[in-house]
């Protein structure tokens, strides 16, 4: 597998431990003037410090902050340890309909309003994903063509991602995205 989707380690974290099924995504500078397309459905999940903020996070994902800073690679590697399936999108077309999610997403109130507001568009995309653990951590070169404010990236090499383990049970996703989907429309399909 070469595509990864990079995201706040701290979200990948929340993602990797169970916590949350969902990414709010605007898109980066670099993603042209379509910004931001929910284009692959599987894909490893890319921890990264640009624009990590503890300030941008609940209470209890700040807490897990400085424990994940103690355990980063060196700064020249990337860690790959989730794979995420897509198995529903959504257009949030605005800052209400993002703000509805609390709770579902270690975001802050205030960093995703800022994400909805920005560009000339306001709204997020909603991905909800199904995260599996990878049989053992994987580590590569961070390479500078994966730099930037941009979502997916080709990786140069190969991640065997055969042996996963879903991070949540059959039972506990279901009653999750049951949950997100009446949160996001009333409990009709699409989530």
């Amino acid at each position: 597998m070469r595509i990864a989707f990079k995201e706040w380690a701290v979200v990948v974290d929340a993602l990797g431990r169970g916590e949350q099924i969902l990414i709010l995504r605007k898109g980066g500078l670099h993603e042209g003037r379509g910004g931001f397309r929910p284009e692959h459905a599987r894909f490893l999940l890319f921890p990264t410090r640009f624009h990590q903020q503890r300030e941008g996070v609940v209470p209890a994902a700040a807490a897990r902050f400085d424990a994940l800073a103690a355990a980063w690679p060196p700064s020249d590697r990337v860690r790959f340890e989730f794979v995420a399936d897509v198995v529903a999108t959504r257009w949030l077309p605005d800052r209400a309909a993002a703000l509805a999610l609390r709770g579902e997403h270690v975001w802050r109130d205030e960093t995703v309003a800022a994400k909805a507001d920005w560009g000339r568009q306001e709204g997020l995309h909603a991905l909800v994903v199904r995260v599996a653990r990878l049989p053992r951590p994987v580590e590569l070169p961070l390479r500078p063509a994966y730099a930037g404010c941009k979502s997916w990236i080709e990786l140069a090499a190969d991640v065997d991602a055969s042996g996963t383990a879903p991070v949540l049970g059959d039972a506990a996703f279901a009653a999750r995205r049951a949950r997100l989907a009446a949160r996001l429309d009333g409990g009709g399909a699409g989530a």
